[in-house]
């Protein structure tokens, strides 16, 4: 069993500190965008659940791989892109500090984002002008 102490991350290639500094765009849509339960209200949805949810919630199982399965010295390092243990240490430590104002799921999402930023498995200039490109089709209509 992995003992796990208040300041380490068990990590596939052993312990380390991630980096939890603010990501700008990040802190660009903590403080412009909009969460869900507005959005619903604006557009007459009576579905609680967002439609990406179930999205993001496979992509975080995608990126596990079997180690959602597993117990974590069980998991073959490499067998996977973001080990599900790690990923919600990392969400936990998120959602209660940079995070800790916006609601579920959008902390959920943040939180997956910044740890695929923070890993070098996201770029955060490409995922600014992903955005940007949606913006622009959301408002053209």
């Amino acid at each position: 069993m992995v003992e796990m102490n208040q300041n380490d991350y068990v990590t596939h290639t052993g312990w380390h500190q991630p980096d939890f500094r603010p990501i700008p765009v990040l802190e660009a849509i903590k403080e412009k965008g909009r969460v869900w339960e507005d959005l619903a209200v604006q557009y007459g949805v009576t579905n609680p659940e967002p439609p990406w949810q179930i999205d993001l919630e496979a992509t975080c199982d995608m990126l596990a791989g079997d180690s959602c399965v597993k117990p974590y010295e069980e998991v073959v390092p490499g067998s996977c892109t973001l080990p599900s243990l790690e990923r919600r240490a990392e969400e936990d430590e998120l959602a209660a500090t940079l995070y800790e104002d916006v609601p579920f799921p959008e902390r959920q999402l943040l939180a997956l984002a910044h740890s695929l930023i923070a890993r070098g498995l996201l770029d955060e200039e490409d995922l600014a002008r992903r955005i940007e490109a949606v913006s622009e089709r959301l408002h053209s209509a």
